[in-house]
């Protein structure tokens, strides 16, 4: 199945350059050029694919390529994404802004970042093929809100044995490995929230506008996720919400907003509890993670909490970490 799309992010700063390795255009399988740019600001991690040259044609001889990009350690799929394919060159130019939403410091200290130039074997209708060349970036080389260019000598994908106990018959990528292995220790995803008091409307205002880096739940490897929300405790309708349910996604978007009537008072005696679910047809939905927010929590949660109900009309959007259980009270 194809990933989630690429998004393009605005134009980038005059960036700093950095060139890796032989630069010589007639390495065996030649160069990307690419620019990255951690936008602190926005909690964005931008990657523009320029350019490709001198790319080793595959055993077809056709030359139909994308650049993949995948965050290490996570998920594989909740952090894909692809350019468009160029067709028929060696040199191929995608021009092509790649966007990770929900992207921290805490994430450039231990993140890297693995881009894949990739022959599209759908044009021809052949099996996939191994990458021409991929290449790795530690991100903590990055400064944030200062974009960073880079012209990199691709590399082969390298490949070890399984231990013998496990799998004699076919050797396993240490890539595949190393995701297999992040995986168990990897985060249940991210939710962007945005919380303000209406003065006018006399009550709170919650936005629910997107997930990132979700774990997948289905076989397929993603999942269709919505967002529950309650304010506890409080009785009556009123008091619990859902989005509607984006399909086959790990990074949904969803900008929908909801209210919660009453004084700031009485809002700041209660909990805001939020999960995040895999809806499925027939039988019980799947829990992906959840974040409570609430004058008994703490560090960003609770400062995210006490600065609405203490100013006015006053939008504040912050990233929560989703965590594995339920929050308490989740009906």
């Amino acid at each position: 199945a194809d990933p989630d799309p690429a998004m393009r992010a605005a134009p980038l700063p005059p960036p700093d350059s950095d060139t890796e390795g032989d630069s010589d255009d007639s390495t065996a399988l030649g160069t990307l050029e690419f620019t990255l740019l951690f936008d602190a600001d926005n909690s964005a991690l931008h990657c523009t694919a320029h350019r490709a040259k001198g790319l080793k044609p595959p055993a077809s001889g056709s030359v139909d390529t994308y650049v993949k990009a995948n965050l290490l350690p996570g998920a594989s799929k909740a952090s894909q994404l692809r350019t468009r394919t160029v067709r028929g060159t060696r040199g191929p130019v995608w021009e092509e802004t790649l966007t990770y939403h929900g992207f921290t410091c805490q994430d450039a200290g231990h993140k890297t970042l693995r881009l894949c130039v990739c022959e599209d074997s759908r044009l021809r209708r052949r099996r996939s093929a191994p990458p021409l060349g991929e290449l790795r970036v530690p991100l903590r080389k990055l400064v944030p809100n200062r974009a960073r260019s880079f012209r990199v000598c691709l590399e082969k994908r390298r490949l070890v044995k399984r231990p013998k106990g496990l799998d004699t018959a076919r050797g396993m990528s240490l890539y595949e490995k190393e995701e297999a292995e992040a995986m168990a220790g990897e985060e249940r995803g991210r939710i962007l929230l945005s919380l303000c008091y209406s003065s006018q409307r006399r009550g709170l205002l919650v936005g629910v506008l997107r997930c990132a880096h979700l774990a997948p739940m289905d076989a397929n490897g993603y999942s269709d996720p919505f967002v529950r929300l309650f304010l506890h405790p409080n009785g009556g309708k009123k008091s619990k919400y859902k989005t509607s349910v984006r399909r086959k996604t790990l990074n949904p978007e969803f900008n929908e907003e909801f209210f919660y009537p009453g004084r700031r008072e009485e809002l700041a005696q209660k909990a805001l509890l939020v999960s995040v679910w895999d809806y499925d047809l027939g039988t019980a939905d799947d829990f992906i993670g959840g974040v409570q927010l609430s004058s008994q929590a703490s560090g960003e949660r609770l400062r995210h909490w006490h600065e609405c109900l203490g100013r006015c009309d006053h939008r504040l959007e912050l990233w929560h970490p989703l965590d594995d259980a339920p929050p308490c009270g989740d009906p």
